[in-house]
């Protein structure tokens, strides 16, 4: 009775599940926190183009010179290391500033005598562009405008060379007294420093990047090359615990306070990697490079990757169901076969004794079916039979010696299973211990 209601218990389960699987199908599983309100598409706008002088014009230039940096420039570099590596090779260079039009891309590409081409801090080769691939790489180039690893890479692939070590050129120190209390000062009083030669001339409006308190911005310019640069963020942070700091090096980004180490290289990396292709080519702001930071920081903290200052969405218990549905289908029907099969192909338990209470009624019915089975018997259900035989004997013996009847009831048991494993060799129908009593007793 107990396997007979597992069985359509497994089955009205499985048919709810893939009713209830079929009828989700149009719907998406998804468990994230709040959307993020940063807007725009994560690229940094150029601020315009320039306008190159004509492809004769730059031809006379590179022939005169070796090196040619056009009004604007901003790409510097380590000479004495550069000019080691070009030798008596006689590479030329030609750098341009950034924010080309088109059809001064064109005329750039034009000069045949400049070997390699520099426009803002983006080293070519022909098609070949070189820039940064890591955060140090990124930190030296925006920072400090410095392409002299770019330029090493070039030379040596021109000159067939193995590729030199670069090493990063940007080197920390740490800020004077007198300079941290000059960019405090300004942070007290309005939250915004920006030292002189920075584009930045005002912070931003509250952020969602940060939008559970006060954010204090530093703005420098441009660092000069080959000059430890003074790290502000974490003597700021020092001053103004428990507060976001954001220090821009003409175009780098650097984030001091609170949760630093969980996620500023993991903004950073995304940042610089989508914008530094735009960054190297292209004139841009301070504004618009840090607006995007900015928005990527808001990205980043709404993903809940760091404190996860938002509201958490709690997840549909239904939908996060879903994925287990069809495994629960399975189970149910395998569950469902395994039962219904169980009499098919396992020997039936022992089912006499609920069907006849009396130990003696039960080995006269039993022996009853083992001789209506005899003549039927061939050479599969023979031994089967046989064992069947036995059992029955040595329980007709117990009864006769007065032996304990769960002795007998024991062997009684032993004779049913064999019957029942005979009648299933059998090409009849009906003779299963459990059918053919039931049969009889109707």
């Amino acid at each position: 009775m107990i396997s007979q209601t597992v069985r359509w218990a497994a089955l009205t389960v499985a048919a709810l599940t893939i009713l209830v699987f079929l009828g989700s199908q149009r719907s998406d599983f998804e468990v994230s926190y709040a959307r993020s309100p940063a807007g725009g598409n994560g690229k940094v706008a150029p601020a315009g183009t320039v306008t190159l002088p004509s492809v004769e014009e730059m031809t006379r230039l590179v022939r005169a010179s070796p090196v040619v940096r056009l009004p604007g420039t901003v790409a510097r570099w380590d000479t004495a290391r550069v000019d080691a590596a070009i030798g008596d090779s006689g590479l030329r260079i030609l750098a341009v500033p950034p924010g080309l039009d088109e059809a001064s891309t064109e005329r750039l590409r034009a000069v045949e005598e400049a070997d390699l081409r520099i426009i803002g801090t983006a080293v070519t080769l022909g098609t070949i562009s070189v820039g940064g691939s890591t955060l140090a790489d990124w930190r030296d180039e925006f920072a400090t405008a410095d392409v002299t690893n770019s330029l090493l890479l070039l030379i040596a692939d021109l000159r067939d060379q193995p590729a030199p070590a670069m090493p990063e050129t940007l080197r920390w120190r740490e800020p004077t007294a007198a300079e941290t209390a000059v960019v405090a000062a300004d942070l007290r009083a309005g939250g915004f420093h920006r030292a002189e030669g920075a584009a930045l001339e005002e912070a931003p409006q509250k952020s969602t990047a940060f939008p559970d308190g006060r954010v204090l911005y530093v703005a420098l310019p441009v660092q000069p090359l080959g000059k430890p640069v003074p790290e502000y963020g974490p003597a700021l942070a020092k001053l103004f615990p428990d507060t976001p700091i954001v220090v821009m090096y003409g175009g780098w980004i650097e984030y001091s306070g609170p949760f630093a180490g969980d996620f500023a290289d993991i903004a950073a990396a995304g940042f610089y990697s989508q914008a530094a292709s735009v960054m190297e080519r292209s004139a841009y702001t301070q504004r618009g490079v840090l607006e995007t930071y900015l928005q990527r920081v808001t990205e980043i903290r709404f993903a809940g990757i760091f404190d996860r200052p938002l509201p958490y969405q709690p997840p549909d218990p239904l939908r996060v169901a879903l994925p287990a549905l069809p495994w629960i289908f399975v189970l149910c029907v395998l569950l469902f076969v395994v039962i219904s099969a169980r009499p098919i192909l396992l020997p039936a338990g022992p089912q006499v004794a609920r069907l006849i209470p009396g130990t003696l009624a039960q080995l006269a019915a039993l022996t009853a079916l083992a001789v209506e089975m005899s003549a039927l018997a061939d050479q599969r259900s023979e031994t089967p039979l046989a064992r069947a035989l036995v059992s029955l004997t040595a329980a007709r013996d117990a009864v006769d010696a007065d032996l304990p009847d769960a002795h007998v009831r024991a062997m009684l048991r032993n004779a049913e299973i064999e019957l029942d494993r005979a009648a299933r060799l059998l090409p009849y129908r009906g003779y299963r211990p459990a059918e053919y009593l039931r049969g009889r007793l109707a």
